[in-house]
């Protein structure tokens, strides 16, 4: 059966106000209603799950993974194994809300990663996702986007507002030492969760520390992220073994101090 045709452009503009881009720069994240409409999500989740089943190759029961590996499957760089996903990944609606929040003049692809908490899948530790990239700059940005209703129950993010802003924990990697230290140090920031719509997607800073709960429904929790870099972002000297990981996978070429444009990095939206 042919797919069904999608009257829908993902390069067109999603109008933010005022007040919103303020919270995301105080806060260091945002929740956004109403972005993309639920027949076009559930258009491209079919692609999105099919190729997360495919190429995902955890095989381990739920019981005999890390903590890590119980907080979702993660499949990354989607966009290069599908030209339905390279669709949604390179549509520029969602690329211009990531530049307007951060105030840049345009954004790059960092990548892209599918992340889908299994039913019964663990919490996601509290972590910053920036302890991972190798790069100069702190207009870095994830868009979160469910593709299903998704009730706090099956595990949506919990963002600690303001956290972007403390140094402590930036040297955490994501397990249970990050879950244990971080609790006791963003407790006076406080903890933002509530539910997703289909439709609504959320945005949040490389150093904005933030956590998941387990699924404690029956159905998978299936996410999308696209992760969005400053069009002038820089490769830095990696500072950790992740990031000379990333470096290699995402910014492949690419020199110490040069402007991260591999092919891989994509110009996604350009004032």
């Amino acid at each position: 059966m042919a797919a069904p045709i999608i009257h829908f452009d993902l390069d067109s503009p999603y109008e933010l106000a005022k007040e919103q881009i303020r919270f995301y720069r105080e806060n260091g994240f945002v929740r956004l209603k109403k972005v993309l409409p639920a027949e076009v999500l559930e258009h491209y989740r079919n692609e999105i799950s099919a190729k997360v089943q495919e190429l995902n190759t955890e095989r381990l029961p739920l019981e005999q993974r890390s903590v890590y590996g119980r907080a979702f499957l993660q499949v990354t760089n989607l966009w290069t194994k599908s030209e339905i996903v390279k669709e949604f990944v390179t549509g520029k609606r969602l690329a211009r809300i990531a530049a307007e929040l951060m105030g840049c003049r345009g954004v790059r692809l960092y990548h892209d990663q599918a992340l889908y908490k299994e039913p019964g899948g663990g919490f996601t530790p509290w972590h910053a996702d920036q302890y991972y990239w190798p790069v100069n700059t702190d207009n870095i940005v994830t868009a979160w986007i469910p593709l299903q209703d998704t009730p706090v129950e099956m595990g949506t993010p919990a963002f600690s507002p303001g956290s972007f802003r403390i140094q402590e924990g930036r040297d955490l990697e994501i397990g249970e030492d990050s879950e244990t230290r971080l609790q006791t140090t963003l407790k006076e920031y406080g903890v933002d969760e509530g539910p997703f719509a289909l439709g609504d997607v959320s945005f949040h800073s490389g150093w904005t520390f933030h956590r998941a709960g387990p699924n404690q429904t029956v159905r998978p929790r299936e996410a999308m992220t696209i992760i969005y870099m400053d069009l002038d972002a820089r490769l830095i000297q990696p500072k950790n073994k992740h990031q000379e990981a990333d470096r290699q996978a995402w910014c492949p070429g690419v020199g110490i101090g040069q402007i991260i444009d591999s092919p891989l990095n994509l110009v996604l939206y350009s004032r």
